[in-house]
């Protein structure tokens, strides 16, 4: 399988001294890539998708990448190794975005009117503060963080399981952004350069975490 192959490479390229590790992949990357269309056609549902040997070779290479990534090391390390562009780092289908930008946005606005009358005062000067943070793209901190994005999805994430199921899309805080229940001084979240769930922080506009103090 495409995995185990790329895996075997990653092994040989970060255990062995190679004095051409170029040599290995020029020679070898047909095999390495062989499985990429299949795994694209499969994941875009798309059975007439079509990739140049360049794109094939560079959607293979960001895999490599990943697996090197999680041992530690990059193809920058091995010399004249190929670095695959940024955009292939992504799936062909990132299913996270589709997921949040597939909502019934009529039903949204309906229950958004609804909701904002029934706003007091002090609630209306947080959503005013927050909106227009988004709207101005500055980000800020009140009850809810606003972040800088290039989107406008919207994550809504809460401390505990049972909240997150009274909010449309919600997740636990620790769920969505791969925190470590069990934390130190170097514990660090678990989001992975170059996975969906980048991507989609990239694209988010606004982060809303209910019970932030929890």
């Amino acid at each position: 399988m495409s995995t185990q192959i790329w895996a075997m490479f990653v092994n040989i390229l970060a255990n062995y001294l190679m004095s051409d590790p170029l040599a290995l992949w020029e020679k070898h990357w047909p095999t390495l890539s062989d499985d990429v269309l299949y795994i694209g056609r499969k994941i875009s549902d798309n059975i007439h998708l079509t990739l140049s040997d360049y794109e094939i070779q560079n959607y293979a290479l960001a895999e490599i990448e990943k697996l090197l990534n999680d041992v530690g090391k990059s193809l920058t390390d091995f010399h004249m190794m190929p670095f695959p562009d940024e955009r292939f780092f992504h799936t062909f289908v990132n299913h996270l975005i589709v997921e949040e930008t597939n909502y019934n946005k009529e039903e949204l606005r309906l229950n958004h009117e609804k909701a904002h009358k029934n706003l007091n005062s002090r609630k209306l000067d947080v959503y005013n503060a927050v909106v227009d943070n988004v709207n101005k793209n500055k980000g800020g901190m009140f009850f809810v963080y606003g972040s800088g994005g290039c989107g406008n999805i919207v994550l809504p994430v809460v401390g505990s399981g049972i909240a997150a199921t009274l909010l449309p899309g919600g997740r636990t805080a620790h769920s969505r952004f791969k925190i470590l229940l069990k934390l130190d001084q170097s514990s660090i979240a678990g989001i992975k350069h170059g996975t969906d769930i980048t991507e989609l922080m990239q694209h988010t506009s606004l982060i809303v975490w209910d019970e932030a103090p929890i």
